[in-house]
Formats: structure tokens, sequence, C-alpha cells
């Protein structure tokens, strides 16, 4: 019973189409390709949203999403392939959530949907037309599912959350500041009426 069906079929369009766009968006950060900026412009922008330190932040983003990208594009090791892609998707929706949903406000929309894709890819596995078929699912097992959503979880969380701590915390110094900068022209005023 090895012929393809429907089933197959959809896999592969799901595979192509999904690993294509995050093999692009992997080649814009790595190598500057389809209008990206690289290592070196991807390493400032990921500095600037709070990745840091941001070369090494461009540069796992990129390959994550250029290697899960392919990876899941070719049907090779879907488990690991889908869940280090979705991960590099949550990464990228929590830049976004402070701008709501929808990808026309700046939103997750589109993290979120790729990533959601991606997940669900690691989960159903690659069909038949895959080279994990072809290569008897020697890295496409039951078992390396949750532990590859396992691992990418947690190094997942680790990675959002200190962005977010460390975000908090310039907030937090950024609030101290504007109060500090408030009551020195309160006093400066208090100054200023006292004298006249």
């Amino acid at each position: 019973m090895n012929r393809c069906d429907r089933r197959d079929l959809g896999l592969l369009l799901l595979r192509l189409g999904t690993g294509g766009v995050l093999a692009a968006h992997g080649a814009q950060k790595l190598l500057g390709w389809f209008g990206g900026g690289g290592i070196e412009g991807t390493g400032r922008f990921m500095e600037s949203v709070g990745y840091r330190p941001g070369r090494a932040s461009a540069v796992a983003a990129g390959l994550a999403e250029a290697g899960g990208g392919l990876l899941l594009a070719l049907g090779l090791a879907t488990p690991a392939a889908g869940a280090t892609a979705a991960g590099a998707m949550a990464g990228a929706a929590a830049v976004h959530v402070p701008n709501g949903f929808f990808a026309q406000e700046g939103g997750y929309e589109h993290a979120t949907s790729l990533g959601l894709t991606c997940a669900g890819l690691a989960v159903a596995g690659p069909g038949r037309l895959s080279v994990d078929h072809t290569l008897g699912h020697v890295v496409n097992r039951g078992w390396m599912v949750p532990a590859a959503f396992a691992a990418v979880g947690a190094v997942t969380s680790v990675v959002v959350g200190a962005r977010a701590r460390r975000l908090r915390r310039e907030r937090e110094k950024e609030g101290e500041q504007q109060f500090l900068f408030e009551e020195q022209a309160f006093e400066d005023r208090m100054f200023e009426e006292f004298e006249e």
C-alpha cells in the first residue's frame, strides 16, 4: 500500500509552501537575499527589539527559519524541523504582540499562522511524498515529536522570557528617569517662583 493519496499531496503542498516561505525568510536574515538585512542588519534589528546579542540572535533565527523551512519542504526530520520553525515563529510573534493580532497593523497573525502550520506538520508527519518516507522514517519517529517540542519549547521559553525581562527592566528604568526629570522640572519651577 505505497500508493500516494490526497492526504500525501496535501501535506506535500503544505510542506513546500510553508517551508519555502520560511527558507526565504531565513535567507533574508543570513544572506541578505530577497531584500533582507543579512546578519548585520538583522542583528541590529534584533538588538532594537530586545533580542541580545543581536548578531547571535540573527544567526539563530536565520538558521531556524532557513534550516527548518528547507527540512520541512523536503520532508526530512519533520518533527525537529517543524518544532524548530514553530519555535522561531513564537519568538517572532512575541515581537508583534503589542501591535495586536492582524498583520496589517503589524500584529502577530503571520508568525502565528506559520508557526501553527509548522507545528501541525511536525505532528501529522510529512506524508509519503517525502525524504522521511524514502528513508524509512529513521528521523521521523513518534517519540521524536514530543522530544522535539519539549527541547524547542524550553529554549524558546528561555529566550523569549529573557527578552521580556530585559524590556521590562528598560521600561522601569525609563519610567524612573522620566520621574526624576519631572521632579527636577518641578523643583526648578518652584525655585523660579520663589526667586520672583
